[in-house]
């Protein structure tokens, strides 16, 4: 049974080292997405909140209509850091495809014109960590790889079972074959559950995501054309703001999601005290609807079942964002394990595969040997 699990470990990590290595690599960078952007363009991604006070929704809203009439507002992101501006999600009159502006939300100033989804480096980087550049397939690709992740893990675990009894045991002295052995059944044995965290996590969404793309253009439809807005422009969303805080305690409004196709509705996605560090920021929501502003639904994670906050503990345990700079640091360092893994495991796997191959060129030359004598023999 071990024969059988070391031959198929092994496979696995070589069909997958690449690519594996590709989203590991870019998942750790992500960790701190936010502050590479920081660094490269602090004066679009960062504001100055001191003295400052937020201006209404329906203010900012005009202000996004003034600078920027030829588009509409389909998704905006209300960050919980004061000092961090407005991501707002926009769509260009007559096109379907996805931009994001970056707005003061203190002063109303637009400081970032939309671009598209990928135009900024870690916006790159997070496509190629989801889609390896591949588009809606490569959604599919890279949960295949995210499978292979967790499987590796399991299989692992299941070699090397009885890790507890030499578990921080590195011979130093020792050639470097059994040495580098024990660093990738150490560092495996340490870094495996979280793997398996990221990659189950990773998987199911991006499952989810693709199998969402291909049930709405199955039959070959594409994307709506924004061609004005979907919503009618009377509505207040400071006052739909407002009673979502009513309906459900404690709300603090996070992202609004507005119509980027005919039937969606405005649908306020929000955070709620509830002492789960796991539970995210986006986990309670209200609805209303997008033509009249009627209520429509409300959802609070803290009545929800196990299942639903289950599912929401995704989010938080994808991104490790769990518990503050420290579980991040944790992320981003065991994110880079499978470097350190690939690297032993190679080596291994070379050396294995050159002793197997000296042994099979000896038993070879054995037989060989062994015919060139007989007829000695016969002769004798």
């Amino acid at each position: 049974m071990n024969k059988i699990l070391f031959k198929l470990h092994s496979w696995m990590a070589l069909v997958a080292v690449v690519p594996l290595l590709v989203i590991c690599l870019t998942g750790s960078i992500l960790v701190f997405k936010h502050e590479i952007d920081a660094l490269l363009m602090e004066d679009r991604v960062r504001v100055d909140s001191a003295g400052s006070e937020r201006l209404g929704l329906d203010d900012l809203r005009q202000a996004l209509e003034t600078q920027l009439p030829d588009y509409e507002i389909v998704g905006w992101t209300l960050f919980q850091d004061r000092n961090r501006a407005d991501l707002v999600y926009m769509m260009a009159h007559g096109s379907s495809e996805w931009r994001y502006a970056l707005l003061n939300q203190y002063s109303g100033e637009v400081l970032a014109r939309p671009v598209g989804l990928t135009h900024y480096l870690t916006d790159w980087l997070l496509d190629l960590h989801y889609t390896l550049l591949m588009g809606d397939w490569g959604m599919l690709v890279s949960s295949i790889f995210s499978i292979l992740l967790c499987l590796l893990g399991i299989t692992g675990l299941v070699l090397h079972r009885k890790f507890w009894k030499n578990f921080f045991t590195l011979r130093w002295k020792a050639r470097l074959m059994v040495y580098f052995s024990d660093l990738h059944k150490m560092s495996g044995v340490i870094a495996s559950p979280v793997l398996l965290v990221l990659g189950f996590t990773g998987a199911w969404w991006n499952i989810t995501h693709f199998a969402h793309e291909l049930g709405e253009h199955a039959e070959g439809q594409g994307h709506h054309v924004m061609e004005g807005r979907l919503y009618d422009g009377r509505l207040s969303l400071q006052a739909l703001q407002d009673d979502a805080v009513r309906r459900v305690e404690g709300f603090e409004a996070t992202y609004i999601t507005m119509p980027w196709e005919p039937g969606v509705n405005i649908t306020f996605w929000g955070d709620v005290p509830t002492g789960n560090p796991l539970l995210s920021q986006y986990a309670s929501s209200v609805t209303y609807n997008a033509r009249s502003g009627d209520f429509i639904t409300s959802s609070d994670i803290r009545d929800a079942g196990f299942g639903a906050k289950f599912v929401d503990s995704y989010r938080r345990l994808h991104f490790g964002n769990f518990a503050g700079l420290a579980s991040r640091i944790l992320w981003c360092v065991i994110g880079l394990s499978p470097f350190l893994l690939a690297i032993t495991g190679l080596y291994l796997w070379s050396r294995r595969r050159g002793k197997r191959r000296s042994a099979r060129a000896k038993r070879r030359a054995c037989r060989l040997g062994g015919g060139q004598l007989s007829p000695a023999r016969g002769q004798g």
